[in-house]
């Protein structure tokens, strides 16, 4: 199956990474592609990492020295200035 790589930059790239690792231009791009796979498939997802920082934030706050939530507050809150 024929690949194209239309973007002249990429080209360059793959050509550059090819010839360092002394290797075929598909090679190369197999490669790359496969590495990336590797690093972004051990990465937290958003969710995960979104949870993450909940627990901490839930661990370092400090409920207790907030104002409670009264009607005046509430009220401020749809106040127009």
């Amino acid at each position: 199956m024929a690949f194209h790589i239309r973007n002249p930059e990429t080209d360059a790239l793959a050509r550059k990474v090819a010839t360092l690792k002394g290797m075929g231009l598909t090679e190369a791009v197999h490669a790359a592609l496969e590495n990336e796979l590797e690093r972004t498939s051990h990465q937290p997802s958003l969710f995960e990492k979104s949870r993450k920082f909940a627990e901490r934030l839930r661990a370092t706050g400090r409920p207790e020295l907030g104002k409670p939530a009264d009607k005046d507050f509430i009220d401020s809150l749809y106040e127009d200035d």
